[in-house]
């Protein structure tokens, strides 16, 4: 039986649809409706699937918070989102209580065992608060939602830009066939097919785009789903040979941890029910790559994509071994652009800006901010700020970025967000944060600070500041002083200046 299972627990995807109708009615009659919003602040979980599953079928928009959030960021998102309601685990719940809007309906999940040994969460702290409705005390008396579902709004991923605030990408209704359209072109470029040895492991957070589709889809083809609650490099190993795991979504920061197991544990483990992996969200190095398809076999795939522009180029392990460093060339159907300044095509071989969308997806707005969706566009197509060339046989390779973004271990990472914090910090006169070569994370971030004269701020100083007005992982990881900064003939910090040296000395641009 087509099952998601999570340490010792499961639950059905039967159970899991009756769960959902009856989350849809009791939302329903929260008067939740088309084109409204439902928070989730959720460890991958089955409620998860049951909130998302219930969004659909009233036409709302479910909208995932990253559980790293402070109180502040998660309030924003809220705030923009709208959102009538917000199911939460018990402990992620305790973190950001006080900045959610008034007016909210706010469900708490009990964190169960397997998660809560996972991030060291208490008894205590696993138990929804006094005077918090529960999720299951919610649908028990809820009347199933049985009417045809309306057209598809599908997840708001909210998304940073150079601006520092995230924005929601609010996707237009997308009819029934469409929808289906869709999906089966996701699930065709990942490898998902029905069948019952189609085994699907997922442990990156649903709370990112990719996974969150991967995820999704995995569900509604009915694939038995298990759930990594964490990543832990041995423990994925131990889930594939018992649930004989067929397909997964991984991050490149995966392949490190797994590379550096010692030769006896990767023996130890047998992993040969692995039909079809993908990876993306940020760069792999070809000598990783390669060294996960001598272990794994041919089995690797990899795409490049946004959450606006959705999946627009993939490769397999033989290409990826074929031309090392490429992320692949367009799938069918799909558009890419590589323009200069002007916006016209650059020659074949030259260095652009990519512009692109895939197949059939419907478009998008930024919630509450179309301004900022006008600037990425071309035509119909869209940029993420990616630059690159695209060689010969047609295939796509990233040289840099043409904004500041960093991703680090699959997650964006906005430095303008970051610094319009530090350089409110007492002390700090004026700071550059940029993201520098990582060998397991791919960039961490590096921040460069002007200190007013006479002060002495250390870099654990920095750290401490920041730790308690932002996610822990946008705290820099080098953090270095200097008396003054370079700068542009503008005025503008010349960051190039201060990222160059630390590329040059990896021997890469991104």
């Amino acid at each position: 039986m087509s099952r998601i299972i999570s340490g010792e627990r499961e639950r059905s995807h039967v159970a899991l649809a009756a769960r959902a109708a009856r989350a849809a009615g009791a939302l329903k009659a929260l008067g939740v409706g088309e084109d409204d919003s439902i928070a989730l602040l959720l460890r991958n979980d089955f409620e998860l699937f049951e909130v998302n599953m219930a969004a659909s079928l009233l036409g709302a928009y479910a909208v995932p918070l990253n559980w790293h959030f402070t109180a502040e960021e998660a309030g924003y998102i809220l705030r923009d989102s709208g959102a009538k309601a917000l199911v939460a685990h018990a402990d992620l719940l305790a973190k950001v209580k006080d900045a959610i809007p008034s007016g909210v309906k706010v469900l708490a999940v009990d964190t169960p065992p397997d998660i809560a040994t996972a991030y060291g969460v208490s008894a205590d702290q696993a138990k929804a608060p006094s005077g918090v409705a529960t999720w299951d005390a919610f649908l028990s008396d809820a009347t199933p939602h049985t009417a045809p579902p309306p057209a598809s709004r599908g997840s708001m991923i909210y998304t940073s830009g150079t601006t520092g605030k995230p924005k929601g990408v609010r996707r237009q209704p997308t009819p029934p066939e469409v929808q289906q359209s869709m999906m089966d072109q996701i699930a065709e470029v990942w490898g998902l097919k029905a069948g019952p040895d189609n085994v699907v492991l997922m442990n990156g957070p649903m709370y990112h785009s990719a996974p969150a589709a991967y995820g999704m889809v995995s569900a509604r083809l009915g694939l038995t789903i298990v759930l990594q609650p964490r990543f832990e490099a041995e423990d994925m190993l131990r889930l594939i040979q018992r649930h004989k795991v067929s397909h997964m979504h991984i991050v490149p920061t995966m392949f490190v941890r797994l590379t550096r197991l010692p030769d006896e544990v990767k023996r130890k483990y047998d992993v040969s029910s692995l039909r079809f992996l993908t990876h993306g969200a940020a760069p792999c190095a070809p000598a990783v790559k390669k060294a996960m398809i001598e272990w794994w076999g041919p089995v690797i795939n990899e795409y490049y994509g946004a959450t606006e522009t959705g999946v627009v180029v993939w490769h397999t392990s033989e290409e990826a071994l074929k031309k090392p460093g490429t992320v692949g060339r367009v799938v069918p159907g799909g558009v890419l652009r590589i323009v200069d300044e002007q916006g016209r095509d650059v020659k074949q071989g030259d260095v652009g800006e990519i512009f692109l969308r895939a197949p059939g997806l419907s478009d998008f707005t930024y919630n509450n901010d179309d301004a900022k969706r006008r600037d990425v566009a071309l035509g119909d197509l869209v940029t993420v700020g990616d630059v690159g060339y695209m060689d010969a046989d047609g295939y796509l390779f990233l040289c840099d970025r043409k904004r500041d973004m960093i991703i680090s271990g699959g997650v964006n990472i906005y430095p303008a967000e970051i610094e319009s914090v530090l350089i409110q910090m007492p002390g700090v006169r004026d700071c550059a944060v940029f993201g520098i070569p990582d060998e397991e994370f791919g960039e961490a971030i590096c921040a460069y600070i002007q200190p007013i004269g006479g002060n002495a701020i250390s870099a654990g100083d920095v750290r401490v500041y920041l730790a308690e007005r932002l996610a822990k992982y946008k705290i820099p990881k080098v953090v270095e002083f200097t008396p003054e900064l370079p700068r542009e003939d503008s005025g503008k910090i010349f960051k190039r200046k201060l990222r160059q040296p630390y590329w040059e000395k990896a021997g890469r641009a991104i």
